[in-house]
């Protein structure tokens, strides 16, 4: 067992993210590092200031820029978009470890005869014109008589266009060759991912070394978990607290994790066995620089908010979805990192039009005095942001 103080938690959960001290990660190499380490990383399509998978990389990866995400994404094709929590992105070796989805979706697709004609067509569109949104495919005409969702992915409601490009997607018969804005254009997976890849056989032997695979990888994901219901287990199929304790259960008796306890904290957490160099880093008790960073409200880091409430005493809800006059904050509000503390929240918002970045408004946790280094940090870590914006001008508000 592993004991640490909340001071030394958080270092360790910060020095594993790369947010501790000076940048680990660097330029491509470091995304494709980083996102080996932590599985996957989170994507939403919502842009005020960048998009979630392009934030979450922009607050470790030194020297990052938007276009970097992409040319790993849709030029290299070393990074790949698949549901894992959620809609996600991660390295393409680790597509044979989701087959069984494939396998479920194609099982699905047979309740509806229909669909074997449509992505027949579909598929002789794409190779003939290549890669396709839904609205392209308007000139088929699709006709079907059903109300389809796919097993892996989301309802499309009535567009037929659409169902039958996510069954195709979820079967892993197309991947997204690209995006524009929202909307995702896709392509015959064989041109994309090379043919032993595409085709080797789920790793897994049972259900059982699934859940064990996919609880060490969220784990990882965050660095440090409790087993316990949280949203750092979502989109795990069939993970219920039995398989979960099952899971849990296994991989300690096999050294694959480790158990921590935490200072004024009844619950126990739980790390990997390879992130344990990591701890005894910290148990060292370095000097780190201070450094000021904003964190995506989607953030690995930040996928139990229940855990950052108990380590950082940080209370966060992304409140995008809750009514205007309901918020406590605003609309699209990021986290904000000083040195080993989370010390308050910033709304920022990029003016597109006059190419600027605004700071709407900062509020910092009880405690919080803004001393001149804080100060300079924080003007730094904007400016740092607006660059990553391609802005030409930051504009204080708050």
């Amino acid at each position: 067992m592993i004991r640490l103080t909340k001071r030394q938690a958080r270092q360790f959960l910060l020095l594993k993210h790369g947010l501790l001290g000076g940048h680990q990660f660097v330029g491509k190499a470091g995304i494709m590092d980083f996102v080996r380490q932590v599985g996957c990383i989170q994507y939403d399509p919502i842009d005020i200031c960048g998009k979630n998978a392009e934030l979450v990389l922009q607050s470790r990866i030194s020297g990052f820029s938007k276009n970097m995400l992409d040319e790993l994404l849709y030029r290299d094709r070393l990074l790949m978009d698949y549901p894992d929590k959620n809609l996600a992105i991660m390295p393409v070796e680790d597509w044979p470890y989701f087959e069984r989805y494939r396998q479920a979706a194609r099982q699905h697709a047979m309740k509806y005869p229909e669909m074997e004609r449509l992505t027949t067509q579909v598929s002789n569109y794409i190779q003939k014109h290549g890669p396709v949104s839904s609205n392209d495919l308007n000139v088929l005409q699709l006709q079907g008589d059903f109300a389809w969702s796919s097993a892996i992915h989301w309802s499309s409601g009535n567009n037929i266009a659409r169902s039958v490009l996510e069954q195709m997607y979820s079967t892993g018969e197309l991947v997204i060759h690209h995006k524009k804005g929202t909307r995702k254009y896709y392509d015959m997976a064989e041109k994309h991912i090379q043919a032993d890849l595409l085709h080797e056989p789920e790793p897994l032997l049972n259900e059982l070394q699934h859940h064990k695979w996919r609880v060490l990888r969220r784990i990882g994901a965050v660095g440090l978990l409790w087993n316990r219901a949280s949203d750092a287990w979502l989109h795990i199929w069939g993970l219920k607290s039995e398989q979960r304790n099952k899971a849990f259960y296994e991989l300690l008796q096999e050294e694959r994790i480790m158990t921590v306890r935490v200072e004024q904290m009844k619950e126990t957490l739980y790390c990997r066995v390879e992130d344990l160099p990591c701890i005894e880093t910290i148990l060292k008790n370095p000097e780190y620089s201070m450094r000021c960073e904003l964190i995506a409200p989607l953030d690995n880091l930040m996928w139990d908010r229940k855990l950052i409430q108990a380590l950082f005493d940080y209370d966060y809800k992304w409140e995008i979805y809750t009514p205007a006059l309901k918020r406590k904050f605003g609309y699209y509000v990021l986290p904000l990192l000083y040195g080993d503390r989370l010390i308050g929240r910033a709304e920022i918002a990029v003016e597109r039009k006059t190419s600027t970045l605004v700071v709407k408004h900062v509020w910092y946790e009880k405690g919080i005095e803004l001393t001149k280094p804080l100060e300079a940090q924080m003007n730094d870590c904007f400016q740092r942001f607006s660059l990553f914006n391609n802005c030409e001008a930051v504009v204080i508000e708050a």
